[in-house]
């Protein structure tokens, strides 16, 4: 056998650094450990996150806005943090190691708020009148809290590119298998998320806080352990350098250079003299563009350029190195238009939870169901549209649009933009007619209003929908249009979106709760909701989703696609 066909031609190494053998390596059966980890990651991080406003009501005594603010910027950090992540794999630890170091901070974070929830003296004392936590037990659940956020900082980013890595890009078989794997990652999400939004809720709210999040403490613990149980099968990708040392090079370079007139024959600026392969290990070459032309200085040579023949990288950067920048900046209108989007993405595990917890819950004489547990019907709305999606929608676009994949991903995104509207309207709507009949009955005090809690279900269903068409549609969006060195730093970025959103919904709150509490009134959301105005926050919501669409289709109108010269060897 060649040695061609003994080793990878992806240039991945083993755990032990040495060339990775394909037989012995990476395909389905290094996948099945992390697909493993991810469901049980996805379970302990939802199990805990669903009902987080819930325990923080019950067991630290805020009030709704507290709650909610605490629940939005926590989670925003959970988005944020994979920036971090992904900047060490991408520059210096390499994506298994990334994982394996931030999941000792994650186990450390469930383990601490596990304890805190359930061992006296850490847990907050309660009694008939409610709970009484000291600022020590505060402290603590927050320690934790933050902790898992910084673990799931390493994960978030790296876990995909990573399972992606177990499969050859340059061999014909292997390659058809990545996009299969994509699919079960997607489904193993939804897995570990639908038993989080059921079970773990019902355990929290029935057997308690303790058993709540325990279970998803050991579930991480599993996770970690089907990580580690299968290093001696993964193929491992070579860090490739800093992104950000690149960036700024160029910053630099144009920056010296402002005064330095570019040749109109482009093929006079800086590059490499390999047809494909760029400077920038396992990066294709990108073709110049016209726009953002002041950042071209930098590609453009002078007598200064070169310390003994060879090119000084903060005087002079190649064409490529210019465009990844360029590609970044242009993917920066895209990326913020998914802010409002993920605002109101974020209403589920705030706002829809509060209007859920007025409303009846019980199914039968005594069975009651969490209002977080309505999440679930999200995870089926994504486990549904998905494959309606790729079955039945793209065939049928694909006879009108003549495009492969059925719609652009910038029309799939902007699709999925209008769907979260209607979710918003849905959202207000039922709230307008709740409060239409805590009027006419005078239920003002009532600790549940005679209407079903699966009256919320649309609201759910089509924030799935939307999700499906948006977030998917974002990070295909993102990985496609990255510079190849750069994946793990856009597919953070993209996640930034969600972390900005949740942080958009806590500025919102607070301005609203601070402008309508004026002059001693309720405001739109006080702890009695059926004294406040719900529905305007959602109506709020769905005009700024409205102003956000049409902004974006004028971002999509403008953008130009990032064009490479060719195929790496």
């Amino acid at each position: 056998m060649a040695e061609d066909d003994i080793y990878t031609k992806d240039g991945t190494v083993d755990i032990h650094k040495k060339p990775a053998i394909k037989k012995k390596t990476g395909n389905w059966k290094a996948c099945r450990f992390i697909l493993g980890n991810e469901c049980c990651e996805r379970l302990a991080y939802y199990g805990m996150s669903t009902n987080l406003v819930n325990y923080l009501q019950i067991r630290l005594n805020m009030d709704n806005v507290a709650a909610s603010n605490s629940v939005t910027s926590w989670s925003g950090t959970c988005y944020l943090t994979p920036l971090i992540g992904a900047f060490l794999a991408d520059a210096y630890l390499g994506r298994y190691w990334t994982i394996a170091s931030f999941s000792i901070f994650y186990v450390f974070g469930m383990t601490l708020l596990t304890m805190a929830a359930s061992i006296p003296g850490l847990k907050p004392s309660c009694d008939s009148t409610g709970c009484h936590p000291s600022g020590g037990q505060t402290t603590a659940t927050f320690i934790a809290l933050y902790l898992i956020a910084l673990g799931t900082g390493g994960i978030k980013p790296c876990v995909s590119s990573f399972g992606a890595d177990q499969f050859d890009e340059n061999d014909e078989v292997e390659r058809k298998k990545k996009s299969s794997f994509f699919n079960w990652f997607y489904f193993s999400i939804n897995v570990g998320a639908m038993i989080a939004s059921s079970v773990l809720v019902w355990i929290q709210m029935n057997v308690g806080w303790g058993w709540g999040f325990g279970v998803p403490a050991v579930a991480m613990a599993f996770a970690v352990m089907f990580f580690f149980s299968g290093s001696s099968l993964y193929r491992l990708q070579k860090p490739a350098g800093s992104p950000l040392t690149r960036i700024l090079q160029v910053i630099v370079a144009a920056c010296r250079k402002h005064q330095v007139q570019v040749p109109e024959d482009k093929s006079l600026l800086h590059e490499t003299a390999d047809d494909v392969e760029s400077k920038i290990e396992g990066s294709r070459k990108l073709e110049h563009t016209n726009k953002l032309k002041f950042l071209d200085k930098a590609a453009v040579e002078t007598e200064n350029d070169r310390i003994k023949g060879l090119p000084n990288a903060w005087r002079l950067c190649t064409v490529t190195q210019v465009e990844e920048l360029k590609s970044i900046v242009r993917l920066l209108p895209v990326w913020a238009s998914g802010i409002v989007f993920s605002a109101v993405y974020s209403q589920m595990s705030t706002m829809f939870v509060l209007q859920g917890n007025t409303m009846d819950p019980y199914i039968g004489p005594s069975f009651k169901i969490p209002s977080a547990s309505l999440s679930i019907f999200d995870t089926l709305s994504v486990l549904f549209w998905a494959p309606v999606y790729d079955r039945l929608i793209v065939p049928m676009a694909r006879k009108f649009t003549n495009n492969e994949r059925g719609f652009t991903q910038l029309q799939r995104m902007g699709i999925g933009l209008v769907i979260s509207v209607f979710s918003m309207v849905t959202a207000g709507a039922l709230e307008v007619v709740r409060l239409n009949y805590v009027r006419k009955n005078n239920l003002y005090n009532a600790e549940y209003i005679p209407m079903s809690i699966f009256w919320q279900v649309p609201q759910y269903f089509l924030i799935g929908c939307a999700e499906v068409f948006t977030f998917i549609g974002q990070l295909e969006f993102f990985y496609d249009q990255a510079p190849d060195a750069m994946r793990s730093m856009m597919a953070a970025l993209s996640l930034t979106t969600v972390g900005l959103g949740n942080y958009l919904s806590t500025l919102l709150v607070t301005i609203v709760t601070k402008v309508t509490t004026r002059h001693g009134r309720l405001g739109w959301i006080p702890d009695n909701l059926n004294m406040g105005h719900l529905d305007y926050f959602f109506w709020l919501l769905a005009i700024l989703s409205v102003v956000n669409f049409f902004a974006y289709l004028l971002v999509a109108k403008c953008y130009t696609y990032k064009r490479v010269t060719g195929h790496l060897h």
